[in-house]
């Protein structure tokens, strides 16, 4: 699903135009944007976490050449789904 689906869906289910549905996907995809370069939790009830976390630095091999580097530390984002969303994707369709 790409975000112009999600636009498109909204402006099916729920009536706003088109212009608006986008502007609102927008909105929702920079506030999530936002708060995670932050580094604060987003918790979606009933769909799961987005969380920020720290890698520590450390010692790698290029596989190539099987040489040694240091991979540096850096952030990485989780997602981590609800049970909700888990029994969901379970269900026998």
């Amino acid at each position: 699903m790409t975000k112009a689906d999600i636009v498109e869906a909204i402006y099916e289910k729920v009536g706003f135009s088109k212009k608006e549905a986008a502007e609102l996907v927008e909105l929702v995809f920079e506030t999530i944007k936002e708060t995670l370069e932050t580094g604060e939790k987003i918790k979606i009830s009933g769909f799961g976490n987005f969380v920020v976390r720290r890698k520590q630095p450390r010692i790698g091999r290029n596989p190539q050449t099987g040489e040694e580097i240091t991979i540096t530390d850096r952030r990485v984002l989780t997602f981590k789904p609800s049970a909700v969303l888990k029994e969901a994707l379970n269900q026998p369709q």
